[in-house]
């Protein structure tokens, strides 16, 4: 018994980390939300499904304190930071130049591969993710090594915290989808400088760091 309040404790506190990695505005969140009001729901949910798996990934990697991994991105940072910023940049340019077309047309660019796997690179390119991990572990109490079983169910809430997130999230902008029906080329315009200003920023970070 004592095990399985142990257990749904850890499962809390990843559900809490997944949340609080996930919330902060960044440029997947512009994303899924544009997506959303270009393609649909399915679009943005898929969207949030890459990102989710990737502070899962990165969940792991903290939550079973993979030492070397996590020497590898520090000392990686600069690379990971610009490439990644590179890429939101053209992703921002991609966006800024998208044609109109009516929020209650599905878009036939919206591939579900690459909806998952865009958002996946992102996340993972980002190297403040695990870092940003393991502030939140050790913030919640969660650091140092336990049973892996338990890890296992750690890990399992952070992806539930966060792809409850992109849910709340593209249920939200889904909702409101019809009343940007007028304003969509200003809305890939606001989401491609949105991106693209994250990837200038990520990437000016970068070659600070690797002064």
């Amino acid at each position: 018994m004592e095990g399985e309040w142990i257990g749904l404790w850890l499962l809390s506190k990843g559900l809490m980390a997944g949340l609080a990695i996930a919330v902060p505005v960044g440029p997947v969140n512009v994303l899924c939300a544009s997506r959303t009001l270009r393609n649909g729901r399915l679009s943005g949910l898929i969207s949030g499904l890459g990102a989710a798996t990737a502070d899962t990934l990165y969940g792991a990697i903290a939550g079973f304190s993979i030492t070397f991994l996590i020497q590898f991105l520090e000392r990686e940072e600069f690379w990971i930071r610009v490439i990644g910023g590179l890429l939101l940049v053209a992703i921002g340019a991609m966006y800024f130049r998208k044609p109109v077309r009516a929020a209650n047309q599905l878009g036939e660019d919206g591939a579900a591969g690459s909806d998952f796997s865009s958002t996946l690179l992102l996340t993972l390119t980002n190297p403040t993710t695990i870092l940003s991990f393991l502030a939140v572990l050790a913030g919640l109490g969660m650091g140092g090594h336990r049973e892996w079983w338990l890890t296992f169910l750690l890990v399992g809430g952070i992806f539930c915290g966060s792809m409850l997130w992109w849910v709340i999230l593209v249920l939200l902008v889904n909702r409101f989808r019809d009343r940007f029906d007028q304003h969509l080329r200003a809305m890939n315009r606001i989401a491609g400088l949105a991106i693209g200003g994250f990837g200038v920023a990520t990437f000016l970070i970068g070659l600070k760091h690797g002064r």
